[in-house]
């Protein structure tokens, strides 16, 4: 339901590129260690976002913390005896120690929290749904709370958590106060309405609420009702205030939730003094700092939560958030300050690899993630910036030994001057933590640091806050709090301390201050079996599997090497760890090949499709594999590094062999006497037809072309032909009916030209041609381009006959007679056809009976017929293709074949046919289809089909001709009844407003006459006057330009001869309404306003409605069906018409006023509600205005033009006199009826979704809202 809301976010704590690609040889990946914040996230279990930022917010509430590690396991009992009969284990409190002590110590990127929602209680299905993180903490303190009873824990969250709000009733005539306590660990404070915490505050514990009017408070002293004044205080402050923000409301006019995401603020230190009873004390008492901001991004069905925490105790490293959130203006003004500051520094690779190793807490970082510190600190790549002139970054920190030294097996580089704290554990680097033989004293760290870092590295003022998104932690600043002041993504709970709690010097960058032993202990285990974990799998991943080529194997050819047997011996496998050096692996093979002699050269070798090839050799046997760039199946050749067989091997890039196709002629003189029919098995076709032969050969790419020439063996008279360039076009010729292809003749200055300077790939063919063949008929020169014809069995055209069947027969196999008839791509198609004919024997049929071929398409539908005049390969006919014969004529060049159809939108099978002339008009064309079905006249015209083949826009040039208006072929027109309109014209239907007791009974007509529709079954809303008897008459059309006027369009409407004899006087007479869905929609206003500015276009329905007076209603104004209620009764007098203006004012008073001048009564005697036909319900409009107080800003009134009424034309107000009418109820009789309709038409709905549900599955509905609950054991 939620999407991708809970999936987990892409690591950005965790910088380490490469383990994102790498494979995992050894089993699972281990659990990365933490980013660079030092801090350790939550996974998500599928939907536990809301329970992840609730434990981070409790882990960093250090006294929170503290008070629960406190507690050991003679009052807790042990985990593993809770499945014993009678223990009495508190597995809630337990797990939760353990999960904090993980989060804490263990040296990994997330932790997980199975354990702790299993000890809840809480499937598969829990895990997985949404709750309120609000409700959560109620239920988690609860759950504590009942897990503790009988410890000496059993109340810390009641001193932690707990406060007082005193509520008072003041009696205004005795001064009697009535007090009654209410205890909170959390407040929840309103946010509709409101801009801040600090108002919402105000008016909860400053504002007093009156008791006053019909509303009095009975006072027990007095003993009646009396005017009063309600207010409350916040008696007791706990040592942490939690607000929850009540931004989920609901909405009662469309009864459905919403989520208010306007701005709301709140301070970074509050003081509470002003809402206090007691506002004795210093201001340490009432002051509040914001340590958690729990924040919600989405709706109210669905969304995710993340935490924005204070790191009060400083255990995570705390460092400048990453620069790509900044405008990209500034950043790039701070990378042109930076690159003119620091480009001296830069520059030196040795100076920036030394400080980044020097800032790190441990003096050491893994090689992996030195690339992108790098990036970091520079803002380029090592690659990009220093790679061509100092070689990989591996290889110069090894050639800087007196500076690095690589540890850790390899995996990580320090500095010879400051040696890591550990060089055991790769996990030390961002945990210090791991266990008290790891952790380095704080103290001594930040000595090191005062040494080494820089100043700016230190943090910023009001730093150490940190985004914790379930696995991932990123550092913010305190500004970005500001943004969660409003919008989808926005604060939701918000947790703050009293000021005048102070924390330890001893607990300051100390994640075990206060942790029990044994949870270290558990931590430090975890932490070796991790380190044990990843170095297994680090050893896995780094081992490569290499292919090594032994050169006695293989002997060079053509510039590449070919093994001498295809004997899998040649190539031999060797697992080897990459971190290890290219003099290790020499040692290796040394070992590994006994009887080698001499010297021993690696190279990098890749197999081409010409052979191996040889590039770089590895020289340097300090380097190690993993430097050198070499991974898993790299190719190796071991050699010598002078000759392969006594042969000079060429290495490098630009020798790389190319294979290339060498195509000779194959005339024999038995081919020349038998008519070159040696394809006739199909083989020789695809060795590249009869005549030609082909073969592989590999040259070297830095070979000239001389040089290849003479490796063929050829004459210096001999000519190299490259396919043409067009090759892809020459092909599709060949293949659409063409048996030639081209060949471009290299010039003699070409001959000096490398194959890599010509640019010849693997696969380019190269013709090698004998002057003297070009007497043949199959090789032919004009210019440097010479022409290859080479005929083959394969050119036919299959010719399948359709015979013409009677109405009611089925066509069967039989009955479709199928040839073969050889074409070739010049053959003209009326050959084909003639050919066709004659094997068919369809020349017996009657003299005169006409014959066309057509293609099919890939659904079997006929496509248009070819034109005969045209070659097979001319007219886009491919070879070994089916044509159909069908009867009929077919075009010739000159013109179109056309399909249409007369008066609406063709159907399978009811299209006709017309041939026409290219250059014929619009007008001729539909004169020839009008001769061609028989009809006459002038009242037509053509249209064109549209995308969703359907009657579209007209041809509205008639004097042009079809190819002008690209008209293709085999397209299908409708001859449309009607003249052709003008252009800009709109065609509008008009109906009639008719009400039987306002008109005259010549408006009856005969049961054959137009159209009517009543109001009841199109539920229009009509004015009053006609309420309950209207009806509307379609009485015609009208077309009009939409430049034209509405009084225009009045007049125009009044010439139908349905409207003659309406009397009109002037066009204010006669109202103008656009319908829409047969409904009346809105009154079009303005007399001299076009029907272009009224957005009006063609095929709109309008209706016409006479009226006694005329009227002329402005932008504003707005006209409304009122009437008012029979006192004590459910139904409504007869309603009359009212116009009200809202131009000035449209709030709820205006139009309360206005009614009331109306009815002659005073605003505050009515009540007014509009109906709502669709539900058959009312909607009150209350008069009542808010009292606001002096620190209140003045709102802005509510319109009733907007939502939630939205006041238009014909809406129907309902009155009420309150005078005389006490009943407040606006349904009627019939509102009943409906009601009852609209349930029963709801539940036969439901059982149908019901139904479809269960037989097909399809209907995916909402899961139903499950209450959060947490199971608890008895201990009391």
């Amino acid at each position: 339901m939620f999407g991708n809301l809970f999936e987990e976010e892409e690591n950005e704590g965790f910088s380490s590129a490469s383990s994102k690609v790498r494979s995992a040889k050894g089993g699972d990946e281990p659990p990365p260690p933490r980013g660079r914040s030092n801090l350790c996230g939550i996974k998500n279990q599928g939907g536990t976002c809301y329970l992840n930022s609730l434990l981070q917010t409790l882990l960093f509430t250090p006294e929170f913390r503290e008070k629960l590690f406190q507690l050991g396991p003679e009052e807790l009992g042990c985990l593993d005896d809770k499945d014993k009969p009678g223990a009495k284990v508190r597995v809630i409190p337990l797990e939760l120690q353990r999960l904090f002590a993980r989060l804490l110590l263990v040296d990994q990127q997330s932790a997980s929290t199975t354990d702790l929602t299993a000890s809840f209680g809480w499937n598969n299905n829990e895990r997985t749904s949404q709750h309120d993180v609000q409700e959560l903490n109620r239920i988690l303190f609860s759950a504590l709370e009942h897990s503790l009873v009988g410890t000496s824990g059993s109340t810390f969250i009641h001193h932690l958590y707990h406060g007082t709000i005193v509520n008072s009733i003041v009696c205004k005539e005795c001064g009697n106060v009535s007090q009654r306590q209410e205890d909170f660990l959390d407040l929840t404070v309103c946010v509709c309405g409101v801009s801040s915490l600090e108002e919402a505050l105000w008016n909860m514990f400053v504002e007093e609420e009156l008791f006053e009017g019909s509303n009095l408070y009975r006072c027990a002293q007095c003993d009646r009702l009396v005017t009063a004044a309600k207010s409350a205080k916040l008696k007791q402050l706990p040592p942490f205030m939690t607000m929850s923000l009540l931004r989920f409301s609901f909405d009662f006019t469309k009864l459905e939730r919403y989520k208010e995401t306007g701005c709301y603020s709140f301070p970074l230190t509050i003081n509470l003094r002003p809402f206090c009873e007691q506002t004795d004390g210093a201001d340490s008492d009432f002051t509040y700092e914001l340590f958690s901001v729990i924040i919600h991004k989405g709706g109210c069905y669905g969304g995710h939560y993340h935490v924005y925490i204070r790191d009060i105790d400083e255990l995570g490293q705390w460092k400048p958030p990453e620069e790509d959130c900044k405008p990209k203006t500034q950043k790039k003004i701070n990378q042109v300050k930076e690159s003119c500051e620091q480009k001296p520094q830069d520059d030196d690779p040795l100076f920036v690899l030394t400080t980044i190793v020097a800032q790190e807490s441990l003096k050491s970082v893994l090689v992996d993630q030195l690339g992108q510190k790098l990036m970091d600190k520079i803002g380029s790549s090592w690659s990009k910036k220093f790679r061509k002139q100092y070689g990989p970054i591996g290889k110069f920190l090894q050639s800087h030994s007196d500076v690095f030294m690589l540890v850790s097996n390899g995996t990580r580089v320090a500095l010879k001057a400051n040696p890591p704290v550990t060089e055991t554990s790769t996990s030390a680097e961002h945990t210090p933590n791991s266990g008290t033989s790891t952790a380095p004293d704080p103290r001594c760290s930040d000595q090191q640091l005062d040494t080494s870092q820089e100043p700016s590295s230190k943090p910023e003022q009001g730093s150490h806050w940190f985004d914790l998104n379930d696995s991932t932690v990123t550092s913010i600043r305190e500004s970005d709090i500001e943004k969660q002041f409003q919008g989808k993504e926005s604060a939701y709970m918000l947790f703050y301390r009293k000021t005048q709690l102070h924390r330890p010097n001893e607990a300051l960058n100390n994640p075990q201050y206060k942790v029990p032993s044994h949870l270290i202990q558990m931590a430090q285990d975890e932490n070796i079996k991790l380190q044990q974990m990843r170095e297994v799998f680090e050893a896995s991943n780094n081992t490569v599997e290499l292919c090594l080529h032994l050169a006695p194997s293989y002997r060079l050819v053509n510039g590449a090497l070919q093994p001498v047997s295809q004997q899998p011996s040649a190539i031999t496998t060797l697992s080897f760890d990459r971190r290890r050096n290219v003099g290790d692996l020499r040692i290796t093979l040394y070992q590994m090949q006994e009887l080698w002699e001499g010297d021993m050269a690696l190279t990098v070798a890749k197999s081409l499709p010409a052979g191996l090839h040889l590039y770089n050799t590895l020289t340097d046997d300090s380097v190690s594999l993993y430097s050198a760039g070499i991974v898993t199946n790299t190719d190796l050749f071991v050699w010598n590094g002078k000759d392969v067989c006594g042969a000079t091997v060429q290495t490098g890039a630009e020798w790389e062999p190319v294979l290339l196709t060498v195509v000779r002629p194959s005339l024999g003189e038995d081919e020349a006497q038998n008519g070159i029919d040696c394809d006739k098995n199909g083989e020789d076709f695809e060795n590249g037809g009869p005549g030609l032969k082909r073969e592989a050969r590999g040259f070297a790419g830095g070979a000239t072309l001389g040089e290849v020439r003479e490796a063929l063996g050829e004459h210096k008279e001999s000519l190299l032909c490259q396919e043409h360039k067009d090759r892809k076009r020459q092909e599709q010729g060949a293949g659409e009916g063409g048996g030639a292809s081209g060949w471009k003749v290299f010039p003699p200055d070409d001959m000096h030209r490398t194959l890599k300077e010509l640019s010849l790939k693997d696969g380019d063919a190269l013709l090698v041609l004998q002057p003297d063949l070009f007497d043949s008929s199959v090789f032919t020169r004009n210019g440097d381009v010479v022409t290859v014809t080479t005929p083959s069995d394969c050119r036919w055209l299959q010719v399948e006959f359709q015979p013409q069947l009677r109405g009611g027969e089925e066509e069967t196999d039989e009955e479709r007679k199928r040839v073969k008839v050889s074409a070739t791509g010049s053959m003209l198609l009326c050959e084909v056809k003639q050919r066709a004919l004659e094997e068919l024997q369809l020349q017996e049929q009657p003299s005169g009976v006409p014959y066309c071929l057509r293609q099919v398409d890939c659904a079997g539908k006929l496509l248009p017929p070819v034109c005969e005049e045209l070659s097979v390969r001319d007219a886009g006919v491919r070879l070994m293709t089916t044509l159909t014969l069908c009867r009929g004529n077919g075009p010739k060049q000159s013109q179109l074949f056309l399909h249409f159809t007369v008066g609406s939108a063709p159907s399978a099978g009811m299209e006709m046919d017309i041939i026409v002339e290219k250059t014929c008009t619009v007008k001729d064309c539909l004169k020839a289809m009008l001769d061609a079905v028989g009809l006459d006249g002038t009242c037509w015209h053509l249209r064109k089909l549209d995308w969703c083949e359907e009657v579209g826009e007209p041809l509205m040039e008639e004097e042009a001709s079809l190819s002008e208006l690209k008209i293709s072929n085999g397209e299908t027109l409708v001859v449309t009844e009607g003249l052709l309109p003008p252009k800009g014209f709109l065609k509008l239907s008009v109906w009639l407003f008719v009400d039987p007791r306002n008109v005259e009974a010549d408006f009856n007509h005969t049961a054959d006459g137009p159209s009517e529709v009543t109001a009841d079954e199109t539920h229009i809303r009509s004015p009053p006057v006609c309420a309950g008897n209207t009806k509307l008459r379609n009485v015609g059309q009208v077309e009009i330009s939409d430049e034209a006027t509405l009084d225009e369009l009045k007049t125009q409407a009044l010439t139908l001869p349905m409207l003659q004899d309406m009397f009109v006087p002037t066009s204010g007479f006669l109202r103008v309404w656009q319908m829409e869905g047969r409904r009346l929609a809105r009154i079009l206003r303005g007399q001299r306003v076009t029907l272009r500015k009224l957005k009006l276009t063609s095929g709109t329905d309008i209706c016409v409605q006479q009226l006694l007076k005329g009227e002329d209603l402005g932008p504003k104004q707005i006209l409304l069906n009122v009437k008012m209620g029979v006192p004590g009764e459910k139904h409504f007098y007869p309603s009359e018409d009212l116009v009200w203006d809202a131009s000035q004012d449209s709030s709820p008073r205006s139009l309360y006023t206005c009614l009331a001048a109306h009815y002659g009564l005073s605003p505050d005697a009515l009540l007014l509600a509009k109906h709502q036909p669709e539900k058959h319900t009312w909607q009150q409009m209350s008069n009542w205005t808010q009292h606001i107080s002096k620190k209140k800003k003045k709102k802005k009134a509510e319109s009733l033009l907007g939502p939630p009424f939205h006041l238009k034309d014909g809406d129907v107000i309902g009155i009420k006199n309150l005078l005389i009418d006490n009943n407040r109820d606006f349904i009627t009789a019939e509102d009943e009826q409906g009601q009852q309709r609209l349930r029963e038409q709801a539940v036969q709905r439901r059982k149908g979704e019901s139904a479809a549900c269960n037989g097909a599955g399809q209907t995916k509905l909402r899961k139903p809202e499950v209450s959060l609950s947490i199971s608890v054991g008895v201990f009391r």
